[in-house]
């Protein structure tokens, strides 16, 4: 009867270890690097979370969604500047992230983006956002929130839209 008490006791630190793997999927494909979001002026109804996405697994993956209890809706979505005008759009079928590739959201490309916000977004703090993936499952992360005024990560992002075509946050499309 002893033995069977340590196998059954083995086995059940087996499944206790392998139930948080679970519950994110296979989780090891997908790794979630730097994620981060601005702080949102009083009033500001979007946000946005930007990330690297690197796929260690030898099959490509996709980004189909997200949700978090910060915004009503979250969505995955593309700023692009046509003819002149930033554009900004769902991305329809979510984000491919390439076998054994990365998928880089940063300000002025994809992102993840927070409708609805149901408070601002202040600096210092921190929010839960889960990311859905096609094959990885689910894989939840804590996002820092940075200052406003905060160095861009490259030239152009959506802090610096003076600057492009246009001049001003007046000539963005939303779609």
């Amino acid at each position: 009867m002893h033995r069977f008490s340590a196998k059954l006791a083995f086995a059940a630190l087996l499944i206790a270890a392998a139930i948080p793997a679970f519950a994110q999927g296979t989780g090891t494909s997908i790794k979630v690097e730097d994620p981060y979001a601005r702080a949102t002026p009083a009033g500001a109804r979007t946000g946005a979370v930007y990330m690297t996405l690197d796929n260690s697994a030898k099959d490509a993956d996709r980004l189909t969604g997200a949700s978090s209890d910060v915004a009503a809706q979250v969505q995955i979505h593309e700023m692009s500047v046509v003819n002149g005008i930033m554009q900004m759009r769902e991305v329809a079928g979510g984000l491919p992230i390439p076998a054994g590739g990365s998928a880089v959201l940063a300000p002025g490309s994809y992102h993840v983006m927070l409708i609805g916000l149901k408070k601002p977004l202040m600096a210092g703090e921190t929010f839960p956002l889960t990311l859905r993936f096609e094959k990885a499952g689910t894989i939840s992360v804590t996002v820092p929130v940075k200052a406003m005024g905060a160095p861009q990560d490259k030239p152009g992002g959506m802090g610096s839209m003076h600057d492009a075509p246009g001049g001003s946050m007046n000539h963005m499309d939303m779609k």
